[in-house]
């Protein structure tokens, strides 16, 4: 039987009434009292802060490791600057993902940012992978949070005026009323905002100083769902697995063109070159029938076109939202398709990414 092991501030989760749930191997809040679809809409319009401390953070030390773990991804990493990060995935000997991650430049060494039911997978990848003089390093002692929303900024200003002038994806190891992080501008909601890596001792005094402010409101795992569908961003065992590509999951942007020298690098090549069979899509309805994860797609000829690979309500369009891979004869905006849950068919359309628009700093 599995072991369900809590983050740092599983107290705090306790105190503050969240509704828990087990996820990749640990209790996390789901949502909290106000429910999935207020913390949803107040992440969209003020501020949330999110535990994600079940995420992995990795450490890579020694000289060229920018160059050895390039040989792991399809993204240029020896031009990364310091005080820079980058999202990427690792692939396979097939050109697969292992994993989706963040890889930032903290100068001294590099910081990995990866899933939590992925991280043991990545380390035993990275082991098997990387030189010796690359020294791996699982910072089991640090926590993580997200602050996101468009008054994430106004909030951190008040503590140092410099987070205001941060560009995006961008990252600097600073203190927060003293309390020493690394922070990067980033999320994972299509909103502006940051995330924070902070040692346990110090996160629940981190949280509670966050949520303080009027404009913050402690967001679950429910909304952090939904936020990253509207935004049409990838989820880990839905949209992206070890037999799909960057490419098939349109992420081509990620893809270096001149690199050939990654794993799986002949695979996605060819597909970048030629095409692949399916991709990934948006997919909006008139139903209000949420469309759920597995559920198979057809074209008006009944002929099977693919299938949905997340599902959700986007409250803040208030109509469901999908993502799905179809089939590249289907994959144009517009192209209609039709699929059937509980014995209902419901008409759906290709639609481009994302529900609604990033509002990045930039």
């Amino acid at each position: 039987m599995q072991t369900i092991e809590q983050t740092a501030l599983y107290s705090l989760h306790a105190e503050l009434k969240a509704k828990m749930t087990p996820f990749a191997g640990y209790a996390m809040p789901l949502h909290y009292s106000s429910g999935i679809i207020k913390e949803h809409l107040h992440t969209r319009s003020q501020a949330g802060l999110f535990d994600i401390s079940h995420m992995g953070q990795i450490h890579l030390n020694g000289a060229q490791c920018a160059a050895e773990l390039e040989k792991l991804v399809p993204s240029n990493l020896q031009n990364l600057p310091p005080g820079k990060q980058r999202y990427t995935v690792l692939t396979n000997k097939s050109g697969g993902i292992i994993d989706d991650l963040i890889i930032a430049n903290l100068g001294t060494h590099l910081l990995l940012i990866v899933n939590a039911s992925r991280k043991n997978i990545v380390l035993q990848h990275l082991q098997n992978h990387l030189p010796h003089h690359c020294q791996i390093a699982f910072q089991s002692e640090q926590a993580l949070l997200a602050l996101q929303g468009p008054q994430a900024v106004t909030v951190l200003t008040q503590y140092d005026t410099q987070f205001s002038t941060m560009p995006y994806m961008s990252v600097r190891q600073t203190h927060i009323n003293s309390i020493p992080c690394t922070i990067s501008r980033s999320g994972y909601t299509g909103e502006d905002g940051f995330e924070i890596s902070v040692t346990n001792n110090n996160v629940l005094n981190l949280a509670q100083l966050l949520l303080s402010h009027t404009e913050v409101l402690p967001i679950g795992l429910g909304a952090r769902d939904s936020l990253r569908l509207e935004a049409g961003l990838c989820l880990y065992g839905h949209e992206l697995s070890v037999e799909i590509t960057a490419i098939e999951a349109n992420l081509s942007w990620l893809v270096a063109k001149d690199r050939t020298d990654y794993l799986g690098a002949k695979r996605v090549r060819y597909q970048f070159l030629e095409g692949a069979e399916h991709y990934r899509v948006g997919i909006a309805t008139s139903s209000k029938s949420i469309l759920r994860e597995g559920t198979e797609l057809f074209d008006l000829q009944g002929n099977k076109a693919g299938y949905i690979s997340s599902g959700s309500f986007g409250a803040s369009i208030q109509k469901p939202v999908a993502m799905a891979y179809v089939i590249t004869e289907l994959i144009a905006p517009g192209s209609q398709l039709t699929c059937k849950q509980r014995n209902k068919d419901i008409e759906v359309t290709v639609t481009q990414l994302p529900f609604v628009k990033h509002r990045y700093y930039r």
